[in-house]
């Protein structure tokens, strides 16, 4: 029966990806900086390069060892990122906590650390945070019904999945030119990038409708695989500039949580009209209005934080803020008299 994998291959495999995905963002702002960008380009281009070569490597597995073997093989792929976690050493800490481990106590961490909702203080980050989500109600409406789209306008003559090869392809592409392009840009700025992004993916989802001629399809899938690339790739380098290091892993949880809600809603509602009006079109159409709603929220961001920056100097120093800049001064003493040690232990 299908019931069991609802929880097994739904909720679990869900909850395994979720907890896999959101720190191999954060960890990198931990060990690069100036190449950030760059860096989450080349991580979030894997998924890419698997989005194009697994379907060809399922049919494959599927057709030679069945079902069965097939989830198991792709079990394996998962244990590969179990692996992968124990190679993760954040080097951004507390004083407080190498007190703690000093002393030699184990204590729970409190609940403010487990859901940190301090970060939703910082303006920018709010309008961030539900910005993203207001633009993504459209967002897996292409993925999930343009195949059946290409059927029902062009027959089964056309090959359907070169237009998902092409999205895969071009998405990669697009993470790791504009992951690069992000570097150049300084501070929050790098969220206009994000509203180009934005604003391409609308455009394309809208032209889809409109495109009678099977190589329109394939261009308008590479373009909208580009700028998806463009927004997949920077968002963690934005969550370091808009909250810094020290919160960012609170930030891009409660982002991607509150992005799974209209991710979610967005293809059973276009479901719904394709079964009242019999055409992808209306559809197609509607997905196309979130993203340049939420590029013109994003906006205000620069000119927000900027703002911010600039409240914040002209405020007089509290206790609060007076015992976070010795905090983040000793965490810098003890990365600089750690430092000739491990250089010591290198040449050893």
């Amino acid at each position: 029966t299908i019931e069991p994998l609802y929880f097994t291959y739904g909720v679990l495999f869900a909850c395994g990806c979720s907890f896999a995905y959101q720190p191999s963002l954060v960890i990198l702002g931990h060990y690069f900086k100036k190449r950030l960008g760059l860096v989450n380009g080349i991580v979030t281009a894997g998924s890419s390069l698997f989005t194009v070569s697994l379907p060809f490597l399922l049919t494959v597995l599927i057709d030679s060892v069945g079902l069965y073997n097939t989830l198991r093989v792709l079990c394996i792929l998962m244990f590969i990122l179990f692996l992968a976690g124990f190679t993760y050493k954040p080097l951004v800490s507390n004083a407080k906590d190498k007190e703690g481990e000093k002393k030699g106590k184990f204590r729970f961490p409190p609940e403010k650390k487990i859901c940190n909702f301090s970060v939703f203080k910082v303006l920018s980050y709010r309008i961030w945070a539900f910005g993203i989500p207001a633009a993504l109600f459209g967002y897996f409406v292409p993925y999930v019904h343009l195949m059946k789209h290409v059927k029902d306008r062009f027959g089964d003559s056309m090959p359907e999945e070169v237009l998902l090869l092409c999205l895969g392809i071009t998405s990669g592409v697009g993470r790791l030119i504009f992951g690069r392009v992000a570097d150049y840009i300084p501070g929050a700025k790098k969220v206009y990038l994000q509203v180009a992004s934005f604003f391409f993916i609308g455009l394309m989802s809208m032209m889809i409708p409109l495109c009678h001629v099977f190589g329109g399809l394939i261009a308008v899938c590479l373009f909208m695989g580009l700028f998806d690339g463009c927004f997949i790739c920077i968002m963690a380098p934005i969550a370091f500039e808009l909250v810094g290091a020290q919160d960012v892993s609170q930030a891009i949880g409660f982002l991607l949580g509150l992005m799974s809600i209209p991710m979610t809603v967005g293809p059973p509602i276009a479901g719904l009209l394709y079964d009242h009006l019999g055409t992808y079109d209306v559809a197609f159409y509607l997905a196309g209005v979130p993203p340049l709603i939420g590029g013109a929220i994003l906006c205000f961001i620069p000119w927000v934080h900027e703002r911010q920056k600039l409240k914040e100097r002209a405020k007089p120093v509290d206790g609060e803020t007076t015992e976070k800049m010795l905090e983040n001064e000793s965490t810098l003493v003890l990365d600089t008299t750690e430092k000739p040690v491990k250089e010591m232990e290198s040449v050893f």
